[in-house]
């Protein structure tokens, strides 16, 4: 399976929910379930507003932006160092 890199396409975008880092990397099996993925894992605002107690539809929820992630083939990622 290849590796993916999501980012925001705005460095500078609220919604991020990975301070101080640019990008998070997956091992998947093609861009679109790197997408979902992501989502699933960082939905943000889950359950929107009081107002609009929507599932997965919260002011910071990348689903209802899909060009707000690029989503690129990368190369595997380095250890973690402890």
């Amino acid at each position: 399976m290849p590796w993916y890199a999501v980012r925001p396409r705005d460095p500078a975008d609220p919604r991020w929910p990975l301070p101080g880092r640019e990008q998070i990397v997956l091992k998947t099996e093609g861009p679109e379930d790197a997408r979902a993925r992501f989502e699933e894992a960082y939905p943000s605002e889950p359950y929107g507003s009081p107002a609009v107690p929507v599932p997965n539809a919260g002011l910071g929820s990348f689903r209802s932006d899909p060009d707000a992630l690029t989503v690129e083939e990368t190369s595997e990622p380095p250890a973690p160092k402890e």
